[in-house]
């Protein structure tokens, strides 16, 4: 699900400004290796140490982390007092083979950083921050150690070596559940939102209860970080739970889809149940929808199989339990595998194969309607949140929210729409590719990004048959209320649908739970985190009529 196609504009940049690597396992002298995937494909691995005594904490840590930032780590150190004081923080390595040596001591609350590339600087910082360098899997650790002492809705102080303090605010702690294979670990989760300057990013740290770092999630980048025996395609976290739940594994073409199916409480025996595929948008891989400590997609489909239909969400290829490669995926590739659930579905002696509808959050609202263009069989298809501009367009417009909150002189704001422009152009064209920095060109020349520029919902609604539901939240903040319409305009004037409906839910955000603003930043106060009553109502009444008109 969210936040909406941040992974996307201009791809490589993201990577480069907040944490990375991840993946371990517990080894006899006390190291855990962890790897560090990007869009499911992993892109580095680094081996962390912690030590806790009487004199304090000390995180060290070796590895490599790939394209785009080819950084070596011969050796990181963070150091704390008894006291939770930082006292030192130390790296020696290399960055796209130029040497890279920082170390910062720091004295009460002044911090003095020697570096390599910035030189010799001091800045005054909170005496009891968390040191955090970007790229380092090692701050993590010693974060992970920090918030089982802090109360949700707290602001933890961290410094960024050696850049600037932001604050980061504790916004949900849950106990859940890490199961790998047949086993289950119990473990705890942490929903944070960073506060970097000009933006806010939700980011999610998972310990187990004795506080070591098990996985780190940053959905809006497509990065996760995790214990090297949590990334098997036999582990998943049990992030949200319905009383029906049933875990399933469903043939595709070459890999087993992981997959929950949630029945009815109420069904009888022998029926056979209408049903609904639910796909979260493009920053969810799992098949909860998880976003800023708020499992939707979990939660719509046990409100689904409250209203009498037989709900499927699934983890999405190259994550969780399902297989497949992630880093090769396009949009059709992911209208496939729903096609493939369906299929597997309209086989089944519970299911009523002509009563098997999708529902495609955010950006998932593509993937939907692409499936529901290509296989006829779908009775029916929903969106929530779906944009309507084109890949192109969206991604541009993304970039501009994002430039509209940095202080930026205008040159340098149009040099960066500028490269944005022409990575879109040699990405669309295939020519000009060697024109663009190495690095980009590594991030941007995919076939992911291929398919998202080329995407065009206005075009795939013209092969759109089905009944269609159009729901957008009146809140929303990331995909305007305006693409609704539009999107609806398009499916009515020049689509073959027997149906559209348009409907906007008062009082709710891009989240779909009730907000105030909807505005990003109030994601962190969130009080009520469970889908919206509105939505579930409206969803289930309309498919309610919509089944019930087949024959």
């Amino acid at each position: 699900m969210r936040p909406l196609l941040r992974l996307l504009y201009c791809t490589c940049a993201l990577l480069l400004i907040s944490p990375p690597l991840a993946g371990a396992q517990q080894s006899p002298s006390g190291t855990t290796a962890y790897t560090t995937f990007i869009r499911g494909n992993p892109v580095g691995r680094e081996d962390v140490t912690v030590k806790s005594d009487a004199t304090g904490l000390i995180v060290t840590s070796e590895g490599r982390l790939g394209d785009p930032a080819n950084l070596t780590i011969r050796r990181v150190e963070f150091r704390y007092g008894p006291d939770d004081a930082p006292q030192s923080f130390e790296l020696n390595g290399t960055s796209n083979g130029g040497e890279l040596n920082i170390r910062t001591t720091v004295t009460g609350n002044l911090a003095t950083t020697q570096s390599t590339q910035t030189g010799t600087t001091t800045q005054t910082i909170n005496p009891k921050a968390v040191l955090h360098a970007n790229g380092i899997v090692a701050s993590y650790a010693a974060l992970a150690r920090r918030l089982g002492f802090v109360a949700p809705g707290s602001e933890l102080r961290v410094y960024v070596v050696p850049q600037v303090e932001i604050g980061v605010r504790l916004i949900n702690v849950q106990n859940e559940r890490m199961q790998i294979g047949a086993e289950f670990l119990n473990a705890r989760r942490y929903d944070l939102i960073f506060q970097n300057p000009g933006t806010n990013t939700a980011v999610t740290v998972t310990t187990g209860v004795d506080g070591n770092l098990l996985t780190v999630k940053i959905p809006s980048q497509g990065v996760d970080i995790v214990r090297v025996d949590l990334a098997s395609a036999t582990s998943r976290t049990s992030v949200h739970s319905n009383p029906g739940d049933e875990p399933v594994s469903i043939p595709a073409t070459g890999f087993n889809i992981g997959a929950t199916l949630t029945r009815p409480k109420s069904a009888a025996t022998g029926a056979r149940l209408p049903a609904v595929i639910i796909l979260a948008g493009f920053g969810a891989n799992d098949r909860d929808g998880y976003s800023v400590g708020i499992p939707v997609m979990g939660q719509l489909a046990g409100a689904l199989a409250n209203a009498g239909f037989l709900a499927v969400r699934y983890d999405k290829r190259g994550y969780g339990q399902s297989g497949g490669r992630s880093e090769s995926a396009t949009i059709t590739d992911y209208a496939d595998d729903a096609r493939t659930v369906m299929r597997w579905l309209a086989e089944r002696k519970d299911v009523d194969p002509k009563r098997i509808a999708l529902i495609g959050d955010s950006d998932g609202g593509w993937v939907a309607l692409l499936a529901a263009s290509r296989e006829k069989r779908f009775a029916a298809v929903a969106t929530t949140g779906a944009p309507a501009s084109s890949g192109a367009e969206l991604v541009l417009e993304l970039q501009k929210k994002n430039l509209d909150l940095l202080d930026l002189a205008p040159q340098e704001r149009a040099k960066r729409e500028a490269l944005q422009k022409q990575i879109i152009a040699a990405v669309q064209s295939g020519k000009g590719l060697n024109d663009l920095p190495p690095d980009v060109r590594r991030s941007a020349d995919t076939p992911w990004f291929q398919s998202v520029l080329n995407f065009a919902p206005a075009k795939v609604l013209k092969d759109v048959q089905q009944p269609l539901l159009i729901m957008h939240a009146a809140l929303d903040h990331e995909v305007p209320v305006a693409d609704a319409e539009r999107l609806a305009g398009i499916a009515q004037k020049e689509g073959n649908s027997k149906s559209v409906e348009l409907l906007i839910v008062k009082g709710v955000n891009h989240l779909l739970v009730p907000a105030v603003t909807g505005e990003i930043a109030e994601y962190g106060a969130i009080t009520d985190r469970n889908l919206a009553m509105d939505v579930s109502s409206a969803l289930t009444a309309w498919l309610t009529r919509t089944f019930a008109a087949i024959k």
